[in-house]
């Protein structure tokens, strides 16, 4: 019997999740088919269905979504993130979005698989937020929590190769899960640490490396379209990245414990605890935080982030992208941030 194919679309928590679902699809012996990279053309089909106020990671998914539906799947599969924390939520948008895709893309021809996850934790690997792709695909309860069992073994191991300091784009271009099965084996025994290859550029006679935090939600950091391929632009500056990924949850839960009261949205509360971590870490040169357009959650993270920075004597820059954005604009704008850290580091 042929395999299903069961389309999943390269956007959102697709950057958080990928490794985890690939090897759930592969376990339970079904094609995973991953969209397109995001493209000019793929995001001008998703602002065409999309309302105009919302935010550009909405309207990628839309195109991303239109991408699979041409490709022919069996199923896509498109989850309802409510919660990933007892008490806390995520964006509003991640709770509509299934019946955002139903208003925006009423011709859909490929049948949408959309489980609720309402975990405790990031580990959404429970039998109760898998239920309709087990009942849709036919999959007996053991076959299902095996699988899930695997993947989250699997999920967890490549957490801890972006603890030890690896980028998530050092995995997420591959959708064949023997080849991201491979590279994490050999990630788990490699001595060297990550990025410290990374080019460095000689400025007063001295070669030096600038330590930038990249702080925003994974499809905005991890989208090399959207966001003009920041992360190797900073590479080519001499730039080592550093991204909430690689602060393991202990860390961010110890700054989010000095809040009062958290946030609303859980992915907004793993910034500012990841961002918290770099304000005081000396070796973290400068902090820049990406964000889209209309992002409620993201207005009110900037305004504390950039309070913090000045607390904690911090350069701190903020970069906002949609699907306007020019790649001129972030160039000239990073390009003199890095420079003025250059000089403060030659000053010290």
């Amino acid at each position: 019997m042929k395999n299903r194919k069961i389309g999943i679309p390269r956007a959102l928590l697709y950057y958080y999740y990928f490794p985890f679902w690939l090897k759930l699809l592969t376990e339970l012996n079904l094609e995973p088919v991953i969209s397109d990279s995001t493209s000019r053309e793929l995001l001008d089909k998703g602002v065409k269905k999309s309302l105009s106020e919302i935010c550009v990671p909405i309207k990628v998914m839309i195109g991303h979504l239109i991408n699979l539906d041409q490709k022919e799947v069996d199923y896509i599969f498109l989850p309802r993130f409510r919660s990933i924390r007892k008490g806390v939520v995520l964006c509003p948008k991640f709770l509509g979005l299934p019946d955002m895709v139903k208003h925006s893309l009423p011709g859909l021809n490929t049948e949408l698989i959309s489980d609720q996850i309402d975990s405790k934790n990031d580990n959404i690997a429970d039998y109760s937020n898998h239920q309709k792709l087990a009942a849709v695909l036919d999959i007996p309860k053991k076959e299902m929590k095996r699988a899930l069992k695997k993947a989250s073994e699997f999920w967890q191991r490549y957490r801890k190769l972006l603890y030890k300091g690896y980028l998530v784009d050092d995995f997420a271009k591959i959708e064949d899960i023997e080849a991201l099965e491979s590279l994490i084996s050999k990630f788990e025994t490699d001595n060297n640490l990550p990025q410290s290859k990374r080019k460095k550029i000689k400025t007063a006679g001295k070669e030096e490396i600038v330590d930038i935090a990249l702080i925003g939600y994974v499809y905005n950091v991890f989208d090399q379209y959207i966001n003009m391929d920041i992360i190797n632009k900073l590479k080519e500056m001499g730039v080592r990245v550093h991204t909430f990924s690689m602060v393991a949850e202990e860390i961010i839960e110890k700054e989010l414990s000095r809040l009062r009261k958290p946030m609303f949205w859980e992915f907004t509360n793993k910034l500012y605890g990841a961002a918290e971590h770099y304000f005081k870490n000396d070796k973290i040169d400068g902090v820049i935080h990406l964000t889209a357009f209309g992002c409620g959650p993201d207005s009110m993270l900037g305004q504390i982030l950039e309070v913090d920075a000045k607390e904690n004597n911090k350069a701190f820059m903020t970069l906002r992208i949609d699907e306007q954005t020019g790649e001129s604009h972030i160039i000239t704008r990073i390009e003199a941030f890095i420079d003025l850290l250059r000089l403060k580091k030659e000053k010290n």
